[in-house]
């Protein structure tokens, strides 16, 4: 099995193009784990195991984590509707969506980003002229972005990819637990699973080995750093920071029922759509499902599944926008 994901690795890697980490571990410990290139460019600092990557809307899985802790232990409900439990004029926002519709994108509600009729990176810079990135720290900010949009469609009538849906989830887990998302993420999931190299690190001020992203400018025909692309903190829909080696440890606590219990872990687990569980998305069938969650930014790939047949867990944490699906879907079918 070493021996294969080598392979796969090294010819979906065979320009060299990758920068950032990819790492496999089984059952009995680590199978392959690959650093690329650099974190640092200019000081030309390498990328390395435990180097932590921003992970863009990987951090959707530890949202939807975070709320089902809640649901877990019944200071929320599947069923609670959104206008319910946060505390803000939602406006236009219809009054049946319910967290579950949130959690599985079923919501439709309109989107600061739609990604189903987006031109992709440039309609996220047009958002900054006038909403510069520094005062994108806290998810109330968010909700006049999207609040007053019309409906895309009837909660529940279709899969529709939505940030705004996951605004609206963290702005839901703060009124259900009376703190921040933020601190909720913190206490709930980072601080006890002992996740050393995670967090919502402000992007002015990174801590020691963060890869910094690179995103292509071609106006000035380089590579430069993503500080003025993204939000100064992360938010519910994207932007926390992680490595390898955590991320392993998070997918394990959800599988040994460290972060909710069995059922909990039954229903995350179950199709609610054609491709989601509960804020998880889903591949194949049975023993043949994967599990993964994955994230694109400026600056920023990633991917992270779980193999159940296998017991594997594969992570590829990326600080450029090389896609790593390509690589995904061939461990995919050699893994799954």
């Amino acid at each position: 099995m070493k021996n294969t994901v080598r392979e796969i690795f090294n010819r979906w890697n065979a320009a060299g193009e990758f920068s950032g980490v990819v790492s496999v571990s089984g059952p009995d410990g680590l199978l392959f784990e690959q650093a690329c290139r650099y974190r640092n460019r200019a000081e030309r600092l390498p990328n390395e195991p435990d180097t932590a990557f921003a992970i863009a809307s990987g951090t959707k899985f530890f949202t939807a984590l975070a709320a089902c802790q809640l649901i877990d232990s019944g200071r929320l409900t599947l069923d609670d509707r959104v206008w319910d439990v946060i505390p803000h004029d939602l406006k236009r926002i219809r009054k049946d969506v319910t967290v579950f519709h949130l959690l599985t994108h079923t919501s439709g509600i309109g989107d600061y980003i739609d990604e189903e009729a987006s031109e992709g990176y440039a309609d996220i810079l047009k958002l900054y002229e006038n909403r510069p990135v520094h005062q994108w720290d806290s998810l109330p900010y968010y909700l006049p972005l999207f609040h007053e949009l019309p409906p895309k469609f009837a909660p529940g009538e279709r899969f529709g990819y939505s940030n705004a849906g996951f605004i609206l989830l963290g702005l839901a887990i703060e009124g259900a637990a009376g703190q921040t998302y933020h601190q909720v993420v913190e206490e709930s999931l980072i601080r006890p699973l002992g996740l050393s190299r995670t967090g919502f690190y402000r992007m002015n001020s990174l801590p020691g080995n963060t890869a910094l992203g690179y995103h292509y400018d071609e106006s000035r025909g380089e590579h430069v750093t993503n500080v003025l692309y993204m939000p100064v903190v992360g938010g519910s829909d994207g932007g926390i920071f992680t490595c390898a080696a955590d991320l392993v440890t998070l997918w394990k606590a959800v599988l040994s029922d460290r972060v909710f219990s069995a059922a909990m872990r039954e229903t995350f687990f179950t199709p609610h759509t054609e491709e989601m569980g509960l804020g998880v998305y889903l591949f194949g069938n049975g023993a043949r499902q994967v599990r993964y969650t994955v994230g694109g930014d400026f600056g920023v790939d990633f991917f992270s599944a779980h193999f159940p047949r296998t017991g594997i867990i594969a992570t590829a944490l990326g600080n450029t926008e090389l896609n790593t699906f390509p690589l995904c879907e061939k461990l995919f079918e050699v893994l799954g």
